[in-house]
């Protein structure tokens, strides 16, 4: 049985390239001029398609947390307030719409919350994405499930048994799973790539993979390992100011990486032993065959 999902345009699953995301997430701080920025070097690198995150702050943080006082760019504010000075609104994903089609890349996001649901609605993305931290969240799992969109779930800070509770209320059908450790960075001893083939074994339904390390290697080694699709927080510029700027990639790097990707999944061939024709002129030249000698 074959294991793909359609979205957008693209095919994706076993047998078909790896679908590449530069997750924006909160990276542009607010400024939808940076997440412009973002959405290009997206682009130009060959990425399919760039990700947000979309959270309603008074439900997604937590009481104790909201009067906590917080360093940042706009001054020594609380926690709630710095969630909405990165928070975007109708203006901002109007605008990400408009330049997404505009330049021809995909985008969806991760909504957070019910009422961020039904805000990307509006937008009729090719998608949502689940993340880690609302895995046990089953309220919007069945509220996403009920878009009847394509879902992508993000499996870090989870049990297996987590794991398979969420899989069995949303069902395999038009999901991704995407093995994933939520670090920021991620060490790579933590990485545990091998979860890729533990989730394809279990479940079936494409697997893919969303990285948090720093670097390149893991998630170029996750391709050869099957994932389907590989995730990855962009950045313009990894001494930005925000949590997750240390474990982005930069425009350079997205384009590496996609470049790798590409290469790696030529290099995989398709596992049936041949001669090629390249091989040809060095085996004519450096292989005797055995009995030709002698007249034998």
């Amino acid at each position: 049985m074959a294991r793909e999902i359609q979205l957008g345009q693209r095919m994706i699953g076993d047998g078909h390239p790896t679908y590449v995301v530069a997750e924006i997430g909160i990276n542009h701080n607010g400024d939808i001029e940076i997440a412009r920025e973002m959405i290009k070097a997206a682009k130009d690198a060959g990425v399919d398609a760039v990700k947000f995150q979309k959270r309603t702050p008074e439900l997604c943080v937590p009481p104790e947390q909201r009067d906590q006082m917080r360093e940042t760019p706009w001054g020594y504010i609380t926690y709630l307030e710095y969630r909405y000075k990165v928070e975007f609104g109708e203006k901002e994903y109007d605008e990400i719409d408009r330049y997404c089609k505009q330049i021809g890349i995909d985008w969806f996001a991760s909504p957070w919350d019910e009422p961020s649901v039904d805000f990307l609605e509006r937008y009729h993305p090719i998608c949502h994405k689940i993340p880690s931290a609302a895995l046990t969240d089953h309220a919007l799992l069945r509220k996403l499930r009920a878009t009847g969109r394509p879902l992508i779930l993000s499996t870090g800070m989870s049990t297996i048994e987590q794991i398979r509770e969420s899989v069995n209320l949303v069902g395999t059908d038009n999901l991704i799973l995407m093995h994933t450790t939520s670090a920021y960075p991620c060490d790579p001893w933590e990485v545990n790539l091998r979860m890729l083939e533990t989730l394809r074994r279990e479940f079936p339904c494409p697997v893919g993979y969303s990285g948090h390390e720093v670097g390149l290697v893991p998630s170029v080694v996750a391709v050869a390992l099957g994932a389907c699709m590989v995730e990855r927080h962009i950045t313009l510029d990894r001494a930005m100011w925000g949590s997750d700027q240390a474990a982005s990639v930069e425009p350079g790097g997205f384009m590496r990486l996609v470049k790798y990707i590409r290469v790696t999944e030529q290099a995989l061939g398709d596992g049936v032993k041949k001669v090629y024709d390249s091989e040809i002129p060095m085996m004519r030249k450096l292989r005797r065959v055995h009995g030709s000698q002698n007249g034998r």
